[in-house]
């Protein structure tokens, strides 16, 4: 099975430095087949024989040591990122990579933090479907009070990605798999 594997804030402003190589060394002494990183902020691709429980308690368990810190890996099957790609809400009127992002959620937020989220948005506009809130932020994600408050406000684990790496993580993901 191919796995699309996220981790959360590293290399991010010269902090939580993660060499990329070490970290696909690190994922093929776990056993894990055709890994991949794409760029520098902790995209990775792999193939398992695993469920994504096993795979996500694997990397959590190996990366702190490696590391010596902790960066809870968001994982998902290729069959599920594809789902994302293909349930975009935005897809007919929205085609900025950059701006549109989809931030991954590991548990379900409250609606009452949802709204919140909402209550903040001045051009942003966003969609909470499965476990992912596609978010558009036509000023930028830099810029978007949205997005500055996404932990803050939803309170659940998660890590978002624009929507130029989701494709092509998907693209990665589906040669991993041949």
């Amino acid at each position: 099975m191919t796995f699309i594997v996220l981790f959360r804030g590293i290399n991010v402003g010269g902090n939580k430095i993660v060499r990329m190589e070490l970290l696909r060394e690190m994922l093929r002494n776990l056993g894990f087949k055709n890994v991949a990183s794409y760029i520098q902020s902790g995209n990775v691709v792999l193939t398992s024989d695993k469920p994504a429980a096993e795979v996500t308690k694997a990397i959590e368990d190996a990366f702190s040591k490696a590391f010596g810190f902790s960066s809870r890996p968001t994982v998902r099957s290729l069959a599920e990122w594809q789902r994302v790609i293909d349930e975009d809400p935005f897809a007919q009127v929205r085609n900025e990579g950059r701006q549109m992002h989809a931030v991954f959620l590991d548990e379900q937020p409250s609606e009452a933090a949802v709204e919140g989220l909402k209550a903040l948005a001045s051009t942003e506009e966003m969609v909470l479907a499965d476990g992912v809130l596609y978010l558009y932020t036509p000023d930028g994600f830099g810029r978007s009070k949205v997005a500055v408050a996404l932990d803050k406000v939803l309170k659940v684990p998660l890590t978002a990605r624009n929507w130029n790496t989701v494709l092509k993580l998907a693209e990665m993901a589906e040669t991993a798999g041949r």
